[in-house]
C-alpha cells in the first residue's frame, strides 16, 4: 500500500484547499495521473499520482485543507479495479450460497424465526416494574427494544430507552448552527465558506493598508484623441494582428513611459533599502468568479501594442480558465487596474504589495469641459487614480506622474512613435 501525499508545490506555497477529487475509491491510476485539483492562493493546480495501482482509500474530502506532506490518499500497487473486485465478490457470494450451511448456522436460523413472534408481540411482554417505570417517564412500551433473549422488557431496558441518543456528527453540527443563527440574527441568513483565493485576498488588502503609507491621487484624462486614433487604426490593427486594439495598450505604454522619468514609483522597500527596479513588468488586473488576479505583462517596454494586445487577452483568457501558472502571477512592478468596465466612475486602488504604485481606470464620460479658447466643448473624459506608497514616493513626484500619463494619453501619436 502506498501513500498519495501533497507535493511540493512552488516556494511560496506550503497550504491548500482540496477543490474537486478527480478519482473515486476503486478507480485504477497510472503514475502521473491528476487525481485531485487543488486550489492555493493564487492559482489552481492538478495533483498527480505518484504511483500506478487502485485507489483504497481517500482520506481528505474536498473542501478540506491541506498542507505539503499531508497524506491525502492511499494507492494499491497490487489491487484490483473496482469493476473486477466487484466481479470477484459476486463469484463468491454465488459459492457461499450453494454450499450447504453449517448445523450451526441452521439452529441460529430456527431461533430467530422463534424470537420474532415473540418480538412481535413485545407490546404485552413487560414485566410489571417495566411497566411501571414506563408510565412514569411516559414511555410507549412499543418505542422500546428488549435485550431479553424471549422479547420481554425489562426495567433496564425502559431506563435505556429513555436516556438521549447521541446524534450523528453531521446532524449535531447543522443543528448547532441553525442554532447559532437564530441567536445572531432575526432573518434567514446563509453562510457561504470563503474560498482560499477569497482568503488570501482579503488578507492581503488588509496587509497593504497595515504595511505602506498609502495616499491616492486623482487627475482626469481627455480621451478624445486616443478614442479618434483607435477608430482610424483598429480595422487595419485587426487585420494586420489579429488582434483588437484596446485601451490597455495605450495606458500600458503611457504607465512604461511615465514610469522611466519617476523610477522611485517602479520600486519597493526591501529592509532599510529601496530597490529600484530596471524592469518594466505591468500587472493588468483581471476580474474572475473566483475574485481579482493580476497577471503580468513582462517586458512590456519591449512590446509594441500588438504584443501587449495579444498578451493581455492571452492572460486575460487563462485567468478565466483557471490555467494561469505562478510565473504569470509573480514579480511584477507596477499595476493597472480597470474599474470603468464596471461602471465605475471614480475610485481609490489598493496597492498590490510590495509595489509602491497602481493606476486605477475607471469609465469614459462626456461631460462639458471648458477650453483653453474659453469655448465650452462636450468631451469623453476619464477620471484617473494613483495610489502609491508615501514612505518612499512623495506627494509631488505622484501628482506629476500622473500628469505625465494625463499628457501622453492627450497626444497618443507621440506615444506611438516613442513606442
Amino acid at each position: 500500500m502506498k501513500e498519495l501525499k501533497v507535493p511540493e508545490l512552488a516556494e511560496s506555497i506550503t497550504e491548500g484547499t482540496i477543490s474537486e477529487w478527480l478519482v473515486n475509491p476503486g478507480d485504477h491510476v497510472e503514475k502521473g495521473d491528476p487525481v485531485l485539483e487543488l486550489e492555493t492562493d493564487k492559482v489552481n493546480v492538478e495533483v498527480n499520482a505518484e504511483y500506478s495501482g487502485v485507489v483504497k482509500e481517500l482520506l481528505k474530502e474536498a473542501g478540506d485543507d491541506v498542507e505539503v506532506g499531508d497524506i491525502i490518499a492511499t494507492v494499491d500497487e497490487n489491487g484490483a479495479a473496482a469493476g473486477s473486485a466487484a466481479e470477484e465478490t459476486k463469484a463468491e457470494a454465488a459459492a457461499v450460497a450453494e454450499a450447504p450451511a453449517p448445523a450451526e448456522e441452521k439452529k441460529d436460523e430456527t431461533k430467530g424465526e422463534a424470537a420474532e413472534p415473540a418480538a412481535s408481540n413485545k407490546n404485552t411482554l413487560a414485566t410489571p416494574a417495566a411497566r411501571k417505570r414506563a408510565r412514569e417517564l411516559g414511555i410507549s412500551l412499543d418505542e422500546i427494544s428488549s435485550r431479553d433473549p424471549f422479547g420481554r422488557i425489562r426495567p433496564e431496558d425502559v431506563e435505556e430507552a429513555a436516556k438521549p441518543k447521541e446524534k450523528p456528527a453531521k446532524q449535531a453540527k447543522a443543528e448547532k448552527q441553525t442554532q447559532q443563527e437564530k441567536t445572531e440574527f432575526d432573518k434567514p441568513i446563509e453562510r457561504v465558506k470563503m474560498t482560499r483565493r477569497r482568503q488570501t485576498i482579503a488578507n492581503r488588502l488588509v496587509e497593504a493598508q497595515h504595511t505602506s503609507a498609502m495616499l491616492t491621487t486623482f487627475n482626469e484624462v481627455d480621451m478624445t484623441a486616443v478614442m479618434q486614433l483607435r477608430s482610424e487604426r483598429k480595422d487595419k490593427f485587426l487585420e494586420k494582428h489579429d488582434v483588437k486594439l484596446g485601451f490597455m495598450s495605450f495606458f500600458t505604454k503611457a504607465v512604461v513611459g511615465a514610469l522611466k522619468e519617476f523610477p522611485y514609483i517602479n520600486a519597493e522597500i526591501q529592509g532599510n533599502e529601496i530597490v529600484l527596479k530596471k524592469f518594466y513588468d505591468v500587472g493588468i488586473a483581471v476580474s474572475t468568479d473566483d475574485g481579482l488576479v493580476v497577471p503580468v505583462v513582462r517586458d512590456a517596454d519591449r512590446l509594441d501594442f500588438a504584443g501587449i494586445e495579444s498578451e493581455i487577452a492571452r492572460l486575460g483568457k487563462k485567468a478565466r480558465n483557471k490555467e494561469l501558472s505562478l510565473d504569470e502571477l509573480n514579480g511584477g512592478s507596477f499595476t493597472i487596474t480597470n474599474g470603468g468596465i464596471f461602471g465605475s466612475l471614480v475610485s481609490t486602488p489598493i496597492l498590490n504589495t510590495p509595489q509602491v504604485g497602481i493606476l486605477g481606470m475607471h469609465a469614459i464620460q462626456k461631460r462639458p469641459i471648458a477650453m483653453p479658447d474659453d469655448t465650452i466643448q462636450i468631451r469623453p473624459m476619464m477620471y484617473l487614480a494613483l495610489s502609491y506608497d508615501h514612505r518612499i514616493v512623495d506627494g509631488k513626484d505622484a501628482v506629476q506622474f500622473l500628469v505625465r500619463i494625463k499628457q501622453l494619453l492627450e497626444d497618443p501619436y507621440d506615444l506611438l512613435l516613442e513606442g
